[in-house]
């Protein structure tokens, strides 16, 4: 539930204007008009041509409504409070169930954690990882919590990753600068190309492996398979990234890992600074090919 009061010095404000400019999204704005009582002024349903004026308590609340079904799986919280959750992924996981058989989902453990606890909200993650990737997730219990933290296309987020790459990249920091668009062949595969999207991601080397390297990276944009196609894009492929170049031998899925994110709270303003260990198959490989070094 959202609760705002109009301060005393603020003027009388019609309903629909108000709920604009603290952040609800056109799309939720036309829902919430359809559900009745969803906006309350008071304590009471609220027209949607009403005034607001100074000292009225404005109240929105959403209805649990999701198609996601609860299943009790093994899920790892790094962070939660009434609005937002940090959920920390194994590799293997899909995010949100797709199309195809019907499979256990980060979504699905989500879902059954909230309602385990007797909490109201559902699943509204404002970023994703791949199948294989493992790491944090930053997910919202509304939709307006959703549209706050991906108003500017998540960019407020700060995301880290770590990935086990092939070789030594030179120079061992850098900010790799390419569009990124669709393969022409392929539904999944995505490749650089002159009239993809505009795609930023810093990297800097963090310690030697053996014939390969540990990078530390960061996203500026957020394309599909971004921190995979750009590696690859300057020699350096994923370890166990077979889509893109990277080899299996060591690893059977990409050692990349979601290791760390940065946000301001969107209620608090508070900065949350959050970190995931290295997973075990990639911390053990990383071990093994330091020894050879």
């Amino acid at each position: 539930m959202f609760t705002f009061i109009l301060p005393a010095a603020e003027q009388a404000i019609p309903l629909g204007k108000l709920l604009r400019r603290l952040g609800f999204s056109l799309t939720l704005r036309r829902k919430l008009k359809q559900i009745p009582g969803a906006v309350r002024l008071n304590g009471r349903p609220a027209p949607w041509p009403s005034l607001v004026i100074p000292g009225d308590r404005l109240t929105v609340d959403w209805p649990d409504e999701t198609a996601i079904v609860p299943l009790p799986l093994p899920l790892v919280i790094r962070y939660e409070d009434d609005h937002i959750l940090v959920a920390d992924k194994p590799a293997g996981l899909l995010v949100h169930p797709a199309s195809g058989p019907p499979e256990p989902t980060l979504a699905n453990a989500v879902v059954h954690h909230l309602r385990a606890c007797g909490q109201s909200g559902a699943f509204h993650p404002v970023h994703r990882l791949d199948r294989n990737t493992s790491g944090l997730i930053l997910i919202a219990k509304n939709p307006y919590i959703q549209h706050l933290l991906f108003a500017d296309g998540g960019k407020a987020v700060d995301r880290t990753y770590l990935a086990l790459v092939t070789g030594r990249p030179q120079p061992p920091a850098a900010i790799i600068d390419a569009p990124i668009g669709r393969h022409p062949h392929s539904i999944v595969e995505r490749i650089i190309r002159p009239d993809g999207q505009a795609a930023r991601t810093s990297y800097q080397t963090v310690a030697a492996a053996g014939p390969h390297s540990l990078l530390s990276l960061r996203l500026h944009t957020g394309r599909t398979h971004q921190i995979r196609v750009h590696l690859a894009h300057i020699g350096h492929p994923i370890l166990g990234d077979d889509l893109y170049g990277g080899s299996t031998a060591l690893i059977g899925r990409p050692a990349l890992h979601a290791a760390a994110l940065a946000f301001n709270h969107p209620f608090t303003g508070q900065r949350l600074s959050l970190a995931s260990p290295l997973p075990e198959d990639v911390s053990r490989l990383l071990a093994e090919l330091q020894s050879q070094t």
